[in-house]
C-alpha cells in the first residue's frame, strides 16, 4: 500500500507542476489581453481531425452501400424493370430523401415547402389573365362553402407538423460529426480508427481540459467577486470608472479563456460608445463574456439565483447595472425609466441589451422587444455567430440549469465565434419603435447569416397573444366579404 501511495504521489507531483505553469500562463496572458496563438492552432488541429473523421465515415458508409448493392444483385425477378424497382425500394432512404453521393442524408429537417409569409395562412388563389400572367384573385370567396376552410386546415396541419418557433430552441444540426457524444450518430464505433480518436478526445476533454477550465473560471469568478466590493467603496470619479473598466474586462477575459474562446472581432471602429445602447442577438449567457473581452458594458436583464445571481450581485456593487423580475409588470416601467436615465449620462458605459429576451439556437433572430428602441439613444447593433462544429453554445434554459450548461460548455472542444460591430443606427423621423426594432434586427440577421423571423421568442414559455388570433380571423373574414 505504501508503495502505491508513493507512486501516486510521485505521478501527481510530476503532473501538478506543468499544470500550474500552464494555468498561471493562461491567466496572466488573459489579464493583459495577449495570446501566443495556441488556441487558434488547437482549433486548426481540430478541423484536421474532424475532416479525417468525415473521410473515414464516408469510406465506411460507401463500403456498406457496396455490400448492400452486392446483396441486391442476388435478388432475382421476372424482368429487369421489376428487379430495378425492388432494388430502389431496398436502398431508398426514409421519407423519400434522395441519397447524396457522399453517403450522407441531408441534415435539413424542413418537411413543409412554403413561403415564410404564409406560416399561418393558406396560399392566395391565383389565376392567369389574358396575357398569361398569374395574378391573385378574391372573386371565388364571395360565397361561403364548406371547402372554404380546407386551405386553413391545411395551413394549420403544416404548422403542427413543422413550425418556425419550436425548431429554434433545439440544438443546431451539424453536417459532420464533431466527436462529441451529444451530437453523434454512433459514429465512434463505425471503425477502429474513429474509436481510438474518440477515446483519446474523451480523455483530453474530461481529464485535462475540464479541470483546467474549471480552475481558470474559478480564478475569474474570484477576481470579480473579490474585487467589486473594493471598487464599490471608492468615491464616484473618473478614476473609479477607469479602474472598474479594467477590472471588468480582465475578469471576462479570464472567463473566456476558461471556455477556450476563440473570438474573431470585425469592424472595431463601430464599437459602442459611452452613454449609448448596444443590442445583439442572443444565443447564450456567454454572449456577455464574449462581448466584454474588449469593452466595458452595463448589463440589463432578468434577476437570477444561484451561480449567475452571485455574479450579477457582484457586478452591481461596482458599476450601474439593471436587474428586473420578468414576472412583475410593474418593474417593466421602472426598467424603462432606469434605461433612459442611464443613457442620459454620457459617462456611463454603453448598456448591453438582448432584445429577443431569450436564447435562440444560433440559426435565427426572433422578434425584438420595442422597449429598447424607445429611449431615443443611438443604437449600436452587434451580430454574433458561433461555429457549432466545436460545441453547441445554445442554452436551452427550460431543459438545462446554468451549472449543467456550463458543464457541457467546459467539456466541449472550444467556443469559436465571430463578432461584427455594425454602424450605429438612429430612429428616423416618423418611424415607430417597432419598425426601428425590425430594421435593426434585419441588419443583424443579414450580417450574421441568420434567419430573420417575426415570431416572439417567448412563445416557448407562453401562449400566443390574443391579437395574433384576431388577425387571422380578420384575414379569413376578408376572403368572405362581398364588395
Amino acid at each position: 500500500m505504501a508503495g502505491i501511495l508513493s507512486l501516486v504521489w510521485f505521478i501527481g507531483s510530476v503532473l501538478v507542476t506543468p499544470f500550474l505553469v500552464i494555468l498561471l500562463c493562461i491567466v496572466f496572458l488573459a489579464s493583459i489581453g495577449k495570446s501566443l496563438g495556441v488556441r487558434r492552432l488547437y482549433v486548426k488541429l481540430l478541423l484536421i481531425i474532424f475532416e479525417y473523421g468525415r473521410a473515414n465515415i464516408e469510406t465506411a458508409q460507401k463500403q456498406a452501400h457496396r455490400n448492400e448493392d452486392s446483396d441486391d444483385d442476388e435478388i432475382t425477378a421476372p424482368n429487369n424493370n421489376t428487379a430495378d424497382e425492388l432494388k430502389d425500394k431496398l436502398i431508398k432512404p426514409p421519407n423519400g430523401i434522395k441519397k447524396p453521393n457522399n453517403g450522407y442524408v441531408p441534415n435539413d429537417n424542413s418537411v413543409i415547402s412554403r413561403d415564410d409569409k404564409l406560416i399561418l395562412l393558406p396560399e392566395p388563389l391565383q389565376k392567369k389573365d389574358e396575357s398569361g400572367e398569374i395574378t391573385e384573385t378574391k372573386d371565388e370567396y364571395k360565397e361561403y362553402y364548406l371547402s372554404s376552410i380546407f386551405d386553413y386546415l391545411k395551413a394549420g396541419m403544416e404548422a403542427i407538423i413543422e413550425d418556425q418557433v419550436t425548431s429554434r430552441f433545439e440544438a443546431e444540426e451539424l453536417k459532420n460529426w464533431n466527436l462529441l457524444i451529444r451530437t453523434n450518430r454512433r459514429y465512434e464505433f463505425i471503425s477502429w480508427k474513429l474509436t481510438a480518436i474518440w477515446v483519446c478526445g474523451f480523455f483530453v476533454r474530461y481529464f485535462f481540459l475540464f479541470p483546467l477550465r474549471v480552475t481558470i473560471c474559478f480564478f475569474g469568478c474570484v477576481w470579480m467577486v473579490g474585487l467589486t466590493p473594493l471598487l464599490g467603496a471608492l468615491p464616484d470619479s473618473s478614476f473609479k470608472r477607469w479602474i472598474n473598466s479594467k477590472a471588468y474586462i480582465i475578469a471576462f477575459r479570464i472567463m473566456a479563456r476558461s471556455l477556450t474562446g476563440v473570438i474573431r472581432i470585425h469592424n472595431k471602429q463601430y464599437m459602442p460608445k459611452k452613454g449609448s445602447v448596444c443590442v445583439a442577438n442572443h444565443t447564450t449567457p456567454c454572449d456577455v463574456v464574449i462581448l466584454s473581452t474588449d469593452n466595458c458594458y452595463s448589463l440589463i436583464g432578468q434577476s437570477h439565483g444561484g451561480f449567475l445571481g452571485i455574479l450579477q450581485r457582484a457586478l452591481a456593487r461596482a458599476s450601474p447595472h439593471i436587474w428586473f423580475e420578468r414576472s412583475e409588470v410593474r418593474d417593466r416601467h421602472a426598467v424603462a425609466n432606469k434605461l433612459k436615465e442611464h443613457v442620459s449620462n454620457p459617462k456611463n458605459p454603453p448598456i448591453l441589451i438582448f432584445p429577443e429576451g431569450t436564447c435562440i439556437n444560433n440559426t435565427s433572430v426572433m422578434q425584438f422587444k420595442k422597449g429598447s428602441f424607445e429611449v431615443g439613444s443611438v443604437i449600436y447593433p452587434v451580430a454574433i455567430k458561433y461555429d457549432p462544429r466545436f460545441g453547441d453554445a445554445f442554452w436551452n434554459s427550460s431543459k438545462y440549469s446554468m451549472m449543467q450548461y456550463l458543464y457541457m460548455m467546459m467539456t466541449s472542444w472550444a467556443i469559436v465565434c465571430d463578432v461584427w460591430y455594425l454602424p450605429p443606427m438612429q430612429q428616423e423621423e416618423g418611424e415607430s419603435a417597432i419598425d426601428f426594432a425590425n430594421r435593426v434586427k434585419s441588419v443583424i440577421a443579414k450580417q450574421g447569416g441568420l434567419v430573420d423571423l417575426v415570431w416572439d421568442g417567448q412563445l416557448k414559455r407562453t401562449k400566443p397573444k390574443k391579437e395574433w388570433r384576431e388577425r387571422q380571423q380578420e384575414e379569413f373574414s376578408k376572403r368572405l366579404k362581398i364588395e
